[in-house]
């Protein structure tokens, strides 16, 4: 096994446009995520609508994003073609950012946030097929690293200038949502103009029915495998809105809560492209579970944490983990999946891991109401057992483990 001295001398043999898709990515996420982190609190303060109403708004503008990332991933592989799907999944999100500052009435903001998340499922499969076209095989690992990590970046900016812009504003939403506009319009002319996409290779199969049974099998045992272990590590890691219910339950003032997300994702980001660079160079099925690992660390020291101290050491070790498997969960998809199936592979990991997502998280719910908080992080450190358990189990082949 041959090991860098260090990640940053993979950076610089990284394609630029895998460089472009992930600015790409952050500048899209900081604006998403300025709009994201006050439109709940000003759906409910300043339209007056109800949780319960703001609650079924997500929950359908998430699933439609889920959804769509199937369809979308099928239909480049059909067209043979990635970087017009991803320009107009981010296009969309472009241009419905206007609407947050201009809506005359509740409806409007509906339909924008649910117009943004289909966006986001037409960009999601083509774009990580498109890194895995653009990045050469002895670096795919690298690659999703950096991009996942320049998206994390985004993801800890956004709600970080939001917090500013609304200080400074005196909590004028309005200014914050126009201020949004900028960086998703920047994006979408980046991946307009600065993103090629390279010729497609010859040989491969001209893909009629994506989706069909025969060519869903034609994907493969090993992809499958893959899928399967993702899913059951998915059901560990519940949405992160327990990691900031826990830090309440220890005291944590609620104007300092989104500090939690900032640090899980700040984290995150550090991890994201050392992990990717490393699994280049290392057996990956090992870095997986080194990374469900940490998961069980991070779920054992929320379950017992009894300070804020405490808490900010799950949330760190729970950032750590994203930063090691999240990048390398794409990676594996790339691996095993056919060059002229990436897309239909990302879509349905995308679609199959969604749904153990919204699972985890009723199960997280449900055993927080039964049990308590440490049920729910108990719970959680168990499924990531059970993942570690399945990954062990799999043969080392199974999951392209090794460095291409």
């Amino acid at each position: 096994m041959s090991i860098p001295t260090s990640p940053l001398s993979r950076l610089r043999d990284i394609p630029s446009g895998v460089w472009v898709l992930g600015f790409v990515s952050m500048l899209m996420d900081i604006s998403s995520e300025m709009i994201h982190a006050l439109l709940p609190l000003y759906l409910i303060t300043t339209l007056g609508m109800s949780m319960l109403a703001v609650g079924i708004i997500e929950g359908i503008a998430e699933a439609t994003a889920a959804i769509t990332k199937v369809f979308s991933g099928a239909l480049s592989d059909w067209l043979g073609r990635r970087k017009e799907l991803a320009a107009l999944g981010y296009g969309l999100a472009a241009f419905t950012k206007p609407v947050f500052p201009l809506a005359p009435d509740v409806s409007w903001l509906i339909a924008a946030r649910f117009v943004d998340r289909v966006g986001k499922g037409i960009r999601g499969a083509p774009r990580d097929a498109l890194v895995a076209d653009l990045a050469p095989p002895e670096i795919r690992g690298a690659s999703f690293g950096l991009r996942q990590s320049l998206d994390t970046v985004g993801a800890f900016l956004g709600p970080l200038l939001a917090i500013v812009l609304m200080m400074i504003t005196a909590n004028s939403f309005t200014t914050v949502f126009w201020v949004a506009v900028l960086p998703a319009f920047l994006a979408f002319a980046l991946i307009v103009f600065a993103v090629h996409e390279p010729d497609r290779p010859a040989g491969l199969r001209q893909i009629k029915s994506p989706l069909s049974r025969a060519e869903l099998a034609h994907l493969g045992r090993n992809y499958w495998w893959v899928v399967g272990v993702a899913t059951v590590f998915t059901l560990a890691r519940f949405s992160e809105a327990f990691l900031v219910l826990r830090a309440q339950t220890v005291g944590l003032p609620i104007a300092l809560v989104p500090a939690v997300l900032v640090l899980m994702n700040v984290i995150y980001a550090l991890a994201a492209y050392p992990a990717g660079a490393l699994s280049d160079h290392m057996d990956r099925r090992t870095l997986l579970i080194v990374g469900l690992a940490v998961l069980v660390a991070a779920d054992v020291a929320l379950a017992e944490a009894t300070s804020v101290a405490c808490v900010a050491v799950g949330v760190a070790l729970w950032g750590l983990h994203m930063g090691l498997t999240q990048g390398l969960l794409a990676t594996l998809v790339a691996d095993t999946a056919s060059a002229e199936l990436r897309g239909t592979a990302f879509g349905m990991f995308n679609l199959v891991t969604g749904v153990a997502l919204l699972a985890a998280s009723v199960i997280a719910g449900e055993l927080w109401d039964v049990i308590g908080a440490q049920g729910t992080f108990l719970g959680g450190a168990a499924f990531a057992i059970l993942a570690v358990i399945g990954v062990v189990a799999v043969p080392s082949d199974r999951l392209g483990s090794g460095p291409p």
